[in-house]
């Protein structure tokens, strides 16, 4: 097959096969699953052709839908931005999805499964295909694919699930129609719809107050998309009350994928200048990401649940995200971008985690967790290094993206941002600590936890955690490796 169609295939591949897992699951539902792992594994195989590609040619892929030229047809486009995104969302829901065979089956009814997995492929399709799309309306589709899946796929949780799904729903059509609306804005000015396109025709525009709405809407829109202060409430109940199975799928990947649709918006359909000089959005970002920061931190000190307080880490580590783009400088936004990688292989890891102790022990709660590390010593090793690197120790990879912002505030003069930032990684370093205290010097559990035994869990299970370990250490080991050959192309060069 012909790597030219690739940036085609990554989405079609994923879409497709999720009805066939569907109609497969109907006559038998044993197949499904190594249905997923296949087309999980062409995704993955194709993100990494296409970087591989832009990084050797050294520019864009551009692919034209149907043959139609943009900007009349849509237009895909693979640049070492996108291609970074596409490669850590195809390897991470790879990952995930072999990790939740075992989960899975404990959460759902197996008649339930075909359906999940055909929700989990409709939520790999709206990812990928908001990564790649280079047209502003497509854009939206595969958000609205990618939000529908979500609502789905939360509201097969127990309890209220069902009610938190609702509530993300309000809040997601809200999002939605207020990107819908901002586009709207952009084509009743242009035109046109394709991204490069638009960069081109807006410049002249820039002092249009019809402009500065439709701007205004884009950013509402995406704003409450990733969870960003103080859009945000939609996401702690969500991811809490979610299946495990399926907030380690959506925790890690949709609020990112959130962020670099912000960049793509801020630095791609607009110039630079536009949110720097023109009007002050970088300067507003920057202080809802230094509040949302501080916000989040206390209220992860607050929780009880592990998970809960893991949704609220989150919500803080969008702000650090924001921050990086509030900088306006290459330091702050190879900051934002290499946070933006790390957060997802971070919070993967932590979900994974957080959702075999819960399986296991059968609670989240922190007091009820003492001793936990005698029955899941290599669980309980993934978690921990996560959680160093989300507080920023080195060599993890949390702390090199953490040393960007810290350099990109510093040089912006922003010392607000540096102490929110700092203040952060505190916060976080107390969250946490109170967890390895709890769990590992707090006392033993009763019965068989007295006694330390090799995870007794499945391999299926076990190995992605893993992998999503060594994967944070090679993103703080590589780091300097990734910013030179990827980072650096993808920041734009007037910053």
């Amino acid at each position: 097959m012909s790597p030219e169609h690739y940036p085609s295939l990554i989405v079609v591949t994923p879409l497709m096969m999720s009805f066939i897992v569907f109609a497969a699951g109907l006559f038998n539902r044993r197949i499904c699953y190594p249905l997923v792992i296949a087309t999980l594994c062409a995704c993955f195989y194709f993100s990494v052709t296409l970087l591989a590609r832009v990084m050797q040619q050294g520019s864009p892929i551009h692919y034209y839908l149907g043959a139609w030229d943009p900007p009349w047809g849509i237009e895909y486009v693979v640049d070492h931005l996108n291609g970074l995104i596409l490669v850590s969302v195809a390897l991470i829901a790879l990952l995930v999805g072999i990790y939740s065979r075992s989960i899975a089956a404990g959460e759902f009814r197996e008649e339930k499964l075909p359906q999940f997995y055909t929700l989990f492929l409709l939520q790999v399709t709206g990812l990928l295909g908001m990564t790649i799309t280079g047209d502003a309306f497509n854009l939206y589709v595969l958000l609205e694919i990618a939000s529908f899946s979500a609502y789905a796929i939360i509201g097969m949780g127990e309890g209220a699930a069902a009610f938190a799904a609702f509530r993300y729903m309000i809040f997601g059509t809200i999002g939605a129609c207020a990107y819908l609306l901002g586009v709207g804005y952009l084509y009743i000015l242009t035109g046109s719809l394709n991204m490069a396109d638009l960069r081109d025709l807006l410049p002249p525009l820039y002092g249009s107050r019809v402009l500065m709405a439709g701007f205004a809407f884009l950013m509402v829109g995406v704003a409450i998309k990733m969870g960003l202060f103080p859009v945000h409430p939609w996401l702690p109940d969500s991811y809490t009350l979610a299946p495990s199975s399926v907030s380690a799928l959506l925790a890690p990947l949709f609020t990112k994928v959130g962020a670099y649709v912000l960049l793509r918006v801020l630095f791609t359909i607009f110039d630079p200048t536009f949110s720097v000089t023109v009007i002050p959005a970088t300067a507003v970002l920057g202080w809802l990401g230094v509040a949302g920061v501080l916000f989040a931190g206390v209220m992860a000190l607050a929780q009880a649940d592990l998970k809960r307080m893991l949704c609220y880490l989150i919500v803080a580590e969008m702000g650090f995200i924001v921050i990086g783009i509030a900088s306006a400088n290459r330091f702050g936004l190879t900051g934002a971008v290499l946070h933006t990688v790390n957060d997802m292989f971070m919070m993967a890891c932590l979900f994974t985690a957080v959702g075999t102790i819960n399986a296991c022990a059968g609670t989240r709660n922190l007091r009820d967790l003492r001793g936990i590390n005698r029955r899941l010593p290599v669980t309980m090793g993934v978690f921990v290094v996560a959680a160093l690197s989300v507080i920023g120790i080195p060599p993890l990879c949390g702390f090199f993206s953490k040393w960007y912002l810290v350099l990109g505030a510093i040089k912006a003069g922003q010392w607000a941002y540096v102490a929110a930032l700092l203040i952060s990684s505190l916060l976080s370093a107390v969250l946490f600590f109170r967890v390895i205290e709890q769990v590992y010097f707090a006392g033993h559990e009763t019965g068989d936890g007295s006694k330390t035994v090799i995870d007794r869990i499945p391999l299926s299970q076990l190995a992605p955690m893993v992998c999503l370990a060594l994967c944070i250490m090679l993103l703080g080991v590589f780091s300097g490796k990734l910013i030179n050959t990827v980072i650096a192309f993808a920041v734009p060069a007037a910053l």
